[in-house]
């Protein structure tokens, strides 16, 4: 969707692993290198711990894609919730061995006997297991039995034990002593830390084809890497959403206050953002203001006006001047030492003419607006003719319905049925 609109290769903060976009932080390379020893010195047992978000399947595939596949055999386990029988079945059905029983026992030898012919060949068979804080006490009681299955000098399968930090209280358990004794290699993924976070972002913007500071401010990545607290699976949700957002309001490069927007959205948080609120807030401010400058001369004033404006029916937006005209149909001048009490008191007939400011308008358009609104703002109407002017003036406006935000509209002084000018 924004990918062209940024100038980008490829989507850079994909939700999925993806290994091209591997970001090796200390605690990652030292994991990555935990997972090639661990396997190819065939040590039995690796156990690799992060919490949610970190990266460690992200790591796994890594090594996985860029290993021996010829002589490397991978059986993955993606739910850890089997029972020993019931991974034993797996392993067999990955290795395309028929199950010519139920007994444990019998399964655990017949495959000892294909590990070995294996082993002869020169392959490597490897046993991940991901989530494995899930997997059932029993099973993981049992897995010593796997471990059993080695020659003189060296495991016949590697297992791999890729969880989240549950699994090191798990294996604090007394009953599981024997299987934490047989973990050869045991290594943790940290989150990031704030300036590996941004190393993070500029990396994988590379990695895309552009130059980081052309698609994010810096201080939409530091408000980015706050709320992310290191992980870099929130850093990906957030960068993505970011450029979505950045992309439907047309900005290049994303803000601080899209980032502040998205974080909002991401908390589940309703606060109008920082796009939507301040140009309402500004108008309501601006009506205030005037109201307060037109109650201080005195109420009979306030009135006058009043009166006037509502036999003539005319609105006082904040790009017109509203100016009383007496009987003589002469405009009175507008005095800045003149107070309002006495421009009031020269009505004779009620009678008000709006004004522009300048012959042309031009307003930028914001969340929510469309040419009906706008004309109705401008002129206090917004039929077909003046809408027609409006977009003759516009050619970029094809649908009145429909104007992008921040682009700028202009409004041209009206012309009547006869082509004369209106006011």
């Amino acid at each position: 969707m924004y990918l062209n609109f940024y100038n980008l290769r490829k989507q850079p903060f994909h939700i999925t692993p993806d290994p091209e976009f591997l970001y090796l932080s200390p605690s990652h390379k030292e994991a990555l290198a935990a997972i090639i020893y661990g396997i190819e010195q065939k040590k039995g047992f690796v156990a690799i711990v992060g919490a949610v978000g970190v990266g460690k399947t992200t790591i796994l595939r890594s090594y996985l894609e860029r290993a021996d596949k010829k002589h490397l055999k991978i059986i993955y386990v993606f739910n850890a919730r089997l029972t020993f029988e019931g991974l034993l079945r797996t392993i067999y059905q990955e290795l395309e061995l028929p199950v010519e029983g139920n007994d444990v026992v019998e399964m655990t030898n017949r495959l000892y006997e294909v590990l070995i012919e294996e082993y002869r060949q020169g392959n490597t068979i490897v046993l991940v297991i991901d989530e494995a804080q899930n997997m059932p006490v029993d099973t993981l009681e049992d897995l010593r039995m796997l471990s059993n299955l080695e020659t003189s000098k060296d495991k016949l399968i590697q297992i791999v034990l890729v969880g989240q930090p549950e699994f090191d209280e798990e294996l604090k358990q007394h009953r599981l002593r024997q299987l934490r004794q047989r973990l050869a290699i045991r290594s943790s993924i940290l989150p990031l830390t704030e300036n590996e976070s941004m190393e993070y972002i500029g990396y994988r913007l590379q990695k895309a084809g552009v130059d980081p500071s052309s698609v994010f401010t810096l201080s939409a990545m530091k408000a980015i890497v706050k709320k992310a607290q290191g992980i870099p699976r929130v850093v990906n949700v957030l960068c993505d959403n970011a450029l979505i957002t950045g992309f439907g309001y047309r900005k290049q490069p994303v803000t601080r206050g899209i980032a502040k927007e998205i974080i909002r959205d991401f908390d589940g948080l309703k606060w109008p953002s920082a796009g939507r609120w301040w140009f309402p807030a500004l108008s309501a401010l601006t009506m205030l203001l005037i109201t307060m400058a037109w109650l201080l001369p005195g109420q009979d004033a306030v009135l006058g006006r009043i009166r006037s404006l509502a036999t003539v029916g005319e609105k006082t937006p904040g790009n017109v001047v509203v100016r009383v005209v007496p009987a003589s149909g002469v405009p009175v001048p507008a005095k800045e030492s003149e107070p309002v009490r006495q421009e009031a008191a020269t009505v004779a007939e009620p009678v008000s003419v709006v004004e522009k400011k300048s012959a042309l308008v031009t307003k930028s358009v914001t969340h929510g607006d469309n040419l009906y609104k706008l004309s109705r703002e401008i002129y206090g109407k917004a039929d077909d003719r003046t809408l027609k002017q409006i977009q003759e003036s516009n050619p970029h406006v094809v649908n009145p319905n429909i104007i992008h935000v921040g682009s700028r509209i202009t409004f041209p002084e009206l012309s009547g049925e006869d082509g004369s000018a209106s006011r």
